[in-house]
């Protein structure tokens, strides 16, 4: 994302704050793995978006109508022998030149120079409870100057939750943030087709997440989240993630597993046969399912609302799972009584970006919210049929299908980001037929 992106976005937040505002958004902390050892450090989506600065200990403040600058960073400066130790700072010279900041301090500062920053302003928009100890540390500025009110100091009367305005912000997703997600489903969806060529009886679930993590890397990329590469019974758990299974001839795999380009994340499912083949109970499902993705698929376009994607899909699962004799009864009680949700226990989709879950209100109010150009979307319909499912025949059991796409709302309808990965059926079959091993020699 280039320096002008960051500055755009800075300018309309800036906009909406209004003169006599203040905002303060502290940078992710790092995190311990275990010891003394932390996990790899990601910044936090929101200081990001803002900022392009990858750095733990920093704190962005946008102050609008400021007159020697608008916006200023606070981080660490330059050490020699911290950096030798543990990599490169941008130092306050860095914050300026490369990331665009108007003024820089050094983050051990901030504590004497940000109440000053405080005084005179209305409002301070900060989001509350998602770092405790930085938010006892912005009301202690704001307590400190109120003991001062007797001499004269104005002091904030308003806090304001900076996340509503943000996150509506990045729900409506630019050009050049399209073209980072477009690059991560394109990623993704390759990772997918390496993982169904390298897949057969025998390898272990691990393997085949080897294989997905090897191409995220190989393009610069990491995972977006932590993959779920679930055989079998495995596969009609949601969240499986141990990921340590042996995968057996007639089941299936279901890869649910997504690469983080440029800070923007692709999510994708898919399910195929480890042998290469679907069963014809298999097949059965799986069509259902496609189905159903491909019904909701087409309510993605401006003027529908959030909800009916997802409708139409619960319309098409009811009615498929009735027909093959799974749920019984009549079509239009067994929706009204949500009986579907013993075998489809969650929603359509979700909001798509920076995030995996990405930030945005699905609901104005007590509306589902109208789908918009730029608003980018999951659409994953799933069935999941645990064994001992009761009055459920045996030939259904232990299948589970998931298929899941990144959908793009545009002006005449809209785009999917993730056709690299193939869905139908033949098409999967047809690519596993060419099964190759980790040296690339075809089997």
């Amino acid at each position: 994302m280039n320096k002008k992106e960051f500055a755009k976005r800075r300018k309309e937040l800036i906009r909406m704050m209004g003169k006599g505002s203040i905002a303060i958004l502290p940078a992710a902390p790092t995190s311990i793995r275990n010891r003394d050892a932390e996990y790899p450090y990601r910044q936090d989506s929101d200081f990001y978006y803002l900022t392009g600065f990858p750095e733990p200990e920093s704190v962005a403040v946008l102050t609008p109508g400021r007159k020697h600058s608008e916006y200023i960073l606070f981080c660490r400066e330059r050490d020699a022998a911290m950096e030798t130790w543990h990599g490169r700072r941008a130092g306050l010279e860095g914050a300026c030149a490369d990331y665009d900041a108007q003024d820089a301090f050094p983050i051990g500062d901030i504590d004497d120079i940000l109440p000053g920053l405080l005084e005179n302003c209305d409002k301070v928009y900060y989001t509350m409870g998602q770092r405790a100890d930085f938010d006892q540390q912005v009301i202690g500025w704001v307590n400190r100057l109120r003991n001062k009110a007797r001499a004269g100091i104005h002091t904030p009367h308003e806090f304001v939750a900076l996340d509503h305005l943000l996150h509506d912000m990045r729900l409506y997703k630019s050009a050049n943030e399209l073209k980072a997600m477009r690059q991560a489903g394109r990623i993704a969806a390759a990772a997918h087709v390496r993982a169904m060529q390298a897949c057969r009886p025998g390898l272990f679930e691990y393997q085949i997440e080897a294989e997905l993590l090897h191409e995220f890397r190989r393009h610069g990329c990491h995972a977006a989240y932590n993959s779920i590469v679930g055989g079998g019974a495995n596969g009609c758990i949601l969240h499986y993630v141990e990921n340590n299974a042996e995968l057996r001839d007639g089941e299936l795999l279901l890869i649910d597993a997504g690469a983080e380009h440029d800070y923007y994340a692709s999510d994708i499912t898919r399910t195929f046969p480890v042998n290469g083949r679907y069963s014809r109970e298999q097949r059965a499902l799986y069509d259902l399912v496609l189905t159903a993705q491909q019904a909701a698929i087409d309510k993605v376009r401006p003027g529908n609302h959030w909800n009916e994607p997802h409708e139409a899909a619960v319309k098409v699962l009811t009615e498929g799972l009735l027909k093959l004799g799974i749920l019984k009864g009549r079509l239009r009680q067994l929706i009204k009584d949500s009986a579907y949700r013993r075998f489809y226990m969650h929603r359509t989709g979700h909001w798509l970006g920076m995030d995996v879950h990405d930030v945005g209100d699905y609901k104005i109010g007590d509306v589902w919210r109208v789908l918009e150009p730029g608003m980018v979307m999951t659409v994953e319909p799933g069935l999941y049929i645990p064994a001992l499912s009761k009055g459920v025949a045996r030939k259904w059991w232990n299948i589970g299908i998931r298929i899941e796409d990144n959908v793009l709302v545009t002006p005449a309808g809209h785009e999917i980001l993730t056709t690299g990965a193939p869905r139908r059926p033949e098409e999967i079959e047809a690519l596993m037929a060419e099964r190759h091993d980790s040296t690339g020699h075809r089997l």
